[in-house]
């Protein structure tokens, strides 16, 4: 079940998420005092995947993902889900709240950028329409993986003179 993360406990979040940071990313993962500037940054939008039905009565975050938005671009910031939840659906279930949510702010495009060594994320972009832009050299730190910056265009600019209908 997609929540919006603020609905949440944060510290409580914060903790699980950065649990999974550490699972997913190794070396390249999000402290927890990261994750709390992050989720407390302006323009930003933040959800999870939780299972609300575990035995502590406390939320299990199987996946979580957030945008920055500047009034024209959404940025993806991160989408994680824990490995043993991934191929269920919920990285799509997280993608899909995200490009809804960037066509409910009129966003023309969705960025990214994603590790050229991750192939079920490259596939999960390429399948919903995002294409490469270009690469960015050593850009996860501290390994110096490179990245591909990807793009979904949602509001197409037309360049050129529109037919006018009389």
């Amino acid at each position: 079940m997609i929540v919006d993360l603020a609905t949440l406990d944060q510290d409580q979040a914060i903790t699980q998420i950065s649990q999974l940071e550490s699972q997913l990313f190794g070396p390249s993962a999000w402290s927890p005092n990261a994750i709390r500037q992050e989720l407390n940054a302006p323009a930003r939008a933040y959800w999870a995947d939780i299972d609300p039905a575990t035995t502590t009565g406390i939320p299990a975050i199987r996946g979580y993902a957030g945008t920055w938005f500047d009034g024209y671009d959404t940025q993806i910031m991160t989408i994680g889900v824990a490995p043993q939840h991934q191929h269920h659906g919920i990285g799509q279930e997280l993608l899909r709240q995200i490009i809804d949510q960037a066509n409910a702010d009129h966003a023309e495009r969705i960025l990214l950028e994603v590790r050229v060594d991750n192939t079920p994320a490259l596939a999960l972009y390429a399948n919903n329409g995002f294409t490469r832009l270009g690469l960015r050299k050593r850009y996860y730190q501290p390994e110096g993986i490179d990245a591909y910056t990807m793009s979904l265009d949602l509001n197409p600019r037309t360049i050129g003179f529109q037919p006018t209908h009389a």
